[in-house]
């Protein structure tokens, strides 16, 4: 059995339809399945049972002989939320019950680390692993993504193989339920559909053009290409930025969503959102040598590509992967 957490949500469910194509069979479901906007995230998957998150540490005491390997994705990820007792009980918590179990069971994980956890960037983008603790996150949601990094390298007993993945701005498939928490990139197909015009925040520091903010945009299918790498070498463990290792400017990625459409270009700037606006990263690109020294050796998608791919195959036709 492979178990996959979060499994109703955006990446949880790529990676098992990736699990799927590569005939892996028999795989338990972890999530709450309470909103209905995300069942058919699984539609069509292959799924040998659906457990409760509330439940599956229970039900992993009992069934741990029978399972191959752990990806850990469930967590809280809305990056608003700032009551942070919720993040201390979903995101650090329940992790470190899914790790304690795992390292007395003898079971490999991987789990979802953020890029959140590099806040500012003022300590730069490295996933060395000496300079983690230094990290300052800007908000409750890559707080507790910080505070579990630390927690995990800190344990003198650990899962014979683990690896946390530093997930930087992922889009693609499946985050149809996302809401304001979807990729700039779905927002954008939606308004450049609805009224012709893509809507972009207006920089708010003086060496950043209006759309010139840059983020290492990675496409989901990278994302399920790299957890399926780590569980089959599963020999380096720590924790591994997960990005394309080259910062776009948001201008850059609503030329694409147009070219895409066939559309001309329209981009009107707005205000970046009071309540985000203190926490806002005008910056982020992925540090990849870490990952790629232990083998992973396989093409990132360009940003270009992965629109592109998401658009015409997806998007257009609000399809699943």
């Amino acid at each position: 059995m492979i178990i996959v957490t979060g499994a109703a949500g955006f990446i949880g469910s790529c990676l098992i339809g990736k699990l799927n194509a590569e005939r892996y069979l028999d795989v338990v479901a972890v999530d709450d399945f309470s909103r209905k906007d995300k069942i058919n995230n699984l539609k069509d998957k292959t799924i040998t049972e659906h457990i409760h998150r509330d439940k599956f540490h229970q039900w992993l005491k009992k069934n741990h002989r029978l399972v191959q390997f752990v990806f850990h994705l469930g967590a809280r990820t809305d990056t608003t939320e700032t009551d942070s007792k919720i993040f201390d009980a979903l995101n650090l918590n329940y992790s470190k019950q899914v790790w304690l179990l795992c390292a007395e069971m003898g079971l490999p994980m991987v789990y979802a680390s953020s890029a959140a956890t590099y806040g500012d960037g003022s300590h730069g983008y490295d996933d060395a692993q000496e300079r983690i603790a230094l990290l300052k996150p800007m908000n409750p949601y890559g707080m507790s993504k910080q505070q579990f990094d630390v927690w995990a390298l800190s344990q003198p007993k650990k899962p014979y193989f683990w690896a946390g993945l530093k997930f930087f701005n992922v889009y693609g498939p499946n985050e149809y339920h996302k809401g304001r928490m979807a990729s700039v990139i779905f927002h954008a197909f939606h308004q450049i559909v609805e009224t012709g015009k893509v809507k972009l925040f207006r920089s708010h520091k003086s060496n950043y053009p209006d759309g010139g903010q840059l983020r290492d945009f990675i496409y989901v299918k990278d994302i399920v290409e790299v957890c399926f790498f780590l569980m089959q070498q599963r020999k380096y463990s720590g924790i591994y930025n997960l990005g394309t290792g080259k910062a776009r400017t948001f201008n850059d990625l609503a030329t694409s969503v147009f070219n895409s459409l066939d559309r001309p270009v329209s981009i009107e700037f707005i205000d970046i959102p009071a309540d985000i606006r203190d926490t806002y990263q005008y910056q982020t690109e992925a540090k990849m040598k870490k990952l790629r020294s232990i083998g992973y050796d396989r093409k990132f998608c360009s940003l270009e590509e992965g629109i592109d791919d998401y658009i015409k195959n997806y998007l257009d036709h609000t399809r699943y992967y």
